[in-house]
């Protein structure tokens, strides 16, 4: 069992940065795939941006976002720069304990925070 708490969110004004972080519980973190999404008012939850051997990205973020683990802290961080307005969603972070993965699909992850609020005001 693995449990996911988000923190970092808050209100950032266009081209603003912020840093998300995740912190995990679990002795085999290291394992898993990691990952971040996110979900906007009145729509999907979306991919973002994910970790195992090597980090991926949704193509909205690419260049500006930047995925990141502490493995020893069981950290998983989201630095988010040059921010826009349609960034502005509530942030997941989620995990699962299928190495390599690599899925965009939210039902394929296990494990889900419980998300922090991101505001990019214009």
């Amino acid at each position: 069992q693995v449990q996911l708490v988000e923190s970092g969110g808050g209100l950032v004004q266009t081209g603003g940065s912020l840093s998300l972080s995740c912190a995990a519980s679990g002795r085999t973190f290291s394992t898993y795939s990691v990952a971040w999404f996110r979900q906007a008012p009145g729509k999907e939850r979306e991919f973002v941006a994910g970790s195992d051997m090597s980090t991926y990205y949704a193509d909205s973020v690419k260049g500006r976002f930047t995925i990141s683990r502490n493995n020893a802290k069981k950290t998983v961080y989201l630095q988010m720069n040059s921010l826009k307005p349609e960034d502005t969603a509530v942030y997941y972070c989620a995990a699962d304990p299928s190495w390599g993965m690599r899925s965009r699909f939210v039902y394929a992850w296990r494990y889900w925070g419980q998300g922090t609020q991101v505001t990019v005001s214009s």
